[in-house]
């Protein structure tokens, strides 16, 4: 065998290895949600799926309301993705495609706020959010997470390489104005940084829990991770229940990425095939 095999080799079982040990968190949370809580304390641990599925999630609906706090995640999720997809891609064909007077030193605001802890936001946003009588509301999450900075400095940077500036100039000469410029020349092509944006919009949308925790104040109109942190109690927890909730807030997550992830790809390989 050759030394180029031998490294070709070496690099895949490194990547398998990477793989599995990414994999095995969601395995070991299918296995405990199909399981019993006293399963997971045995020793040496029980690494096989159990009967207890179906029973789990009985008792995860009893306890908490599911499909309203589901519901309430998808608006939010779905809202946030479309909202962040439009305004962020606008934004960033215009700071990618367009100099006008301080758009560097706006640029530069912009990228300091994408420095800043997330956190620090928190106390402000729900003194806005109280003063416009939005607490307690879904708009208190979606209108507030319409744009982000890293949205925008992703699409620009992707914008800057991927949409040539004769193509704008050429549609400039053809009459067409900002929008259409935007909506029918660089749309088409930037899909691929669009669907990466998408699918970490989405993801961080459905799993914020602190935000959602703050502002909405009603136990019983909330987002589903809020929700699954009800089934956590100071004495006693059913971890398997606690599982199986989270394997079905897991799953709609893999639906999305796998729909996103396809597109993806196979816009990317449509660009480089055009390439």
């Amino acid at each position: 065998m050759t030394a180029t095999r031998v490294k070709k080799l070496a690099l895949h079982l490194a990547l398998l290895a990477g793989v599995l040990v990414s994999l095995f968190p969601f395995y070991w949370t299918a296995v405990m949600a199909t399981n019993t809580t006293r399963d997971m304390y045995r020793t040496p641990p029980k690494l096989v799926f159990g009967p207890e599925l179906f029973s789990n999630i009985a008792r995860v609906f009893e306890n908490i309301d599911f499909m309203g706090s589901l519901l309430n995640t998808v608006i939010v999720a779905c809202s946030t993705t479309v909202l962040v997809l439009f305004f962020d891609s606008l934004a960033a064909f215009t700071f990618a495609k367009y100099k006008f007077p301080g758009h560097r030193a706006l640029f530069g605001v912009l990228l300091l706020t994408f420095m800043l802890p997330a956190q620090l936001s928190l106390i402000p946003q729900f003194v806005i959010m109280v003063n416009i009588g939005w607490v307690g509301t879904v708009k208190a999450l979606i209108i507030p997470a319409a744009a982000n900075a890293f949205g925008i400095f992703w699409m620009r940077q992707y914008i800057q390489g991927a949409v040539p500036d004769d193509l704008i100039a050429a549609a400039r000469l053809d009459g067409a104005g900002f929008f259409r410029q935007y909506w029918n020349v660089a749309l088409p092509i930037i899909r691929p940084g669009l669907a990466f944006l998408g699918i970490f919009t989405f993801i961080g949308a459905w799993n914020d829990y602190a935000w959602p925790l703050i502002v909405m104040t009603d136990p019983s109109n909330v987002t589903l991770q809020v929700a699954l942190s009800q089934l956590n109690t100071s004495h006693n927890t059913d971890f398997s229940m606690v599982m199986a909730g989270a394997l079905l807030a897991i799953a709609p997550l893999v639906v999305v990425f796998a729909v996103f992830a396809r597109g993806f790809v196979a816009d990317a390989m449509k660009g480089a095939l055009r390439g």
